[in-house]
């Protein structure tokens, strides 16, 4: 036993040294990023390992739930306003409804393009989006908060103008901080960056930019005080810490 042992130890370091290791877990890699085939699909296989990845939607229904929940039904005896200098420096500008907006495109053609292309990229996403909006959620209810930076009165009359006008009335100023446009950029971002067929350097920086941008729109277009926006920073880090960095960690020290 102790001569197959060291035997064994002996071919794994030399598979180390050849690379032939490292060979063999990019090869494992990209058969997990295959195209999956959902034809086959039934309730009955939902726990098994091709299809366990699919209860994690389960989350979304769930967390419209309590979101609706702190928005309409929670009772709030005040508000804490979020409100700091930079807000009164930061202009209105109408033209960032567009990467506002974005943010709907993003986060669900991520998910949706890492479903079906890309499982081991879609269960750290998922991973992510859970981690972050429940601990949003928590504060959300700990910690209710409001922003008053809306204009009353639009400096220009336009299209877009009239249409953040109605998007007002629609969207509550409440529980904002932190900020759930900035979290699901985070996540779409990773998401991407995450995906292997994915790798292209003018891809990446589109990726990174549109991220950027969107959380811009929050504070141009009065969604979002700066500190909703640096107040998601810790928690993108935990989240890319615990369902990124973490996940890998192992792979990296086989390889290496």
């Amino acid at each position: 036993m102790t001569h197959y042992r060291s035997a064994m130890q002996k071919r794994f370091c030399r598979q180390v040294r050849t690379g032939h290791l490292q060979y063999k877990y990019k090869d494992s890699a990209k058969a997990l990023s295959k195209k999956m085939d959902y034809r086959n699909f039934r309730l009955s296989k939902i726990n098994t390992d091709e299809f366990r990845h699919v209860k994690l939607l389960i989350f979304w229904p769930m967390f419209g739930m309590m979101f609706s929940f702190a928005e309409r039904f929670y009772k709030v005896g005040s508000y804490y306003v979020m409100h700091c200098e930079f807000d009164d420096v930061i202009p209105f500008c109408e033209w960032f409804l567009i990467p506002y907006l974005f943010w709907f495109v993003y986060l669900i053609g991520t998910l949706v393009y890492t479903f079906f292309f890309d499982v081991p990229a879609f269960k750290k996403m998922m991973g992510f989006i859970i981690c972050t909006y429940t601990i949003t959620m928590v504060i959300y209810l700990l910690f209710p908060t409001c922003q008053e930076l809306r204009p009353e009165v639009f400096p220009r009359d336009n299209a877009l103008t009239r249409f953040i006008g109605w998007f007002y009335k629609f969207d509550t100023n409440t529980n904002v901080c932190p900020s759930i446009h900035v979290l699901g950029s985070a996540a779409a971002m990773f998401g991407l960056l995450d995906c292997r067929r994915l790798q292209k350097p003018w891809f990446k920086f589109f990726v990174v930019i549109a991220a950027l941008l969107i959380c811009a729109s929050t504070v141009f277009m009065k969604q979002h005080s700066v500190l909703d926006v640096i107040a998601a920073v810790p928690l993108c880090l935990l989240g890319h810490y615990l369902c990124y960095h973490r996940a890998e960690a192992p792979s990296t020290a086989a390889v290496n």
